[in-house]
């Protein structure tokens, strides 16, 4: 008789268990979109939206489709005159709808899945601004932090690495370390703050 009893304490156990908070299963699906991408790029990610913002939007819109679609009835994205809008360049995804963490060491240890890594690159044709999204387990002890992006060349393949390789071995320039005045910093997506 002590079987059943067990097993029923166990199914009880489990079912009282609370279900992933609805910010833990955004970030899962979002990693698991973005990742999809380095393996081959989704048919429904458009081809003349495939730079490093589109994969944000991209990854973004998708976890909420499938774990919070009523979110989508108004646009996820700020433009430069605060009014939502469907498609936000990198700059504008910055400016208007992350907020900045921070540079250090410290913040790049604290990043979760979702965040990002940004770039300004100084060109004769203006400034370059460039995205790379996090994917991190939560609990750190199941493998280290990701940075999934694409490049922003057409037809480029979505790429992904160790966050902290790039912190030492990519070139100096995309480097994520103070030291470096193209790195602007760490982001988080403004409704993932409150």
């Amino acid at each position: 008789m002590r079987t059943p009893v067990l097993l029923l304490l166990a199914v009880g156990l489990w079912a009282a268990a609370p279900p992933p908070a609805p910010e833990a299963l955004l970030r899962r699906e979002l990693a698991d979109v973005a990742l999809a991408q380095v393996r081959r790029p989704d048919v429904q990610w458009q081809p003349e939206q495939r730079d490093c913002a589109g994969l944000v939007r991209f990854a973004y819109r998708s976890a909420y489709r499938r774990w919070r679609p009523e979110r989508l009835a108004t646009p996820l994205w700020t433009d430069t005159h605060g009014a939502p809008g469907h498609f936000a360049d990198a700059e504008t995804l910055l400016t208007h709808s992350f907020v900045p963490l921070g540079r250090d060491a410290a913040t790049r240890e604290a990043l979760r899945t979702g965040d990002l890594v940004a770039f300004r690159q100084e060109r004769d044709a203006g400034p370059l601004f460039h995205l790379m999204l996090v994917v991190r387990p939560e609990d750190k002890a199941h493998g280290p932090a990701r940075i999934v992006y694409h490049p922003g060349e057409k037809g480029a393949a979505v790429r992904t690495g160790l966050l902290s390789s790039l912190a030492t071995e990519a070139p100096v320039e995309w480097r994520p370390v103070p030291q470096n005045p193209a790195f602007l910093g760490f982001f988080r997506f403004k409704e993932w703050t409150r």
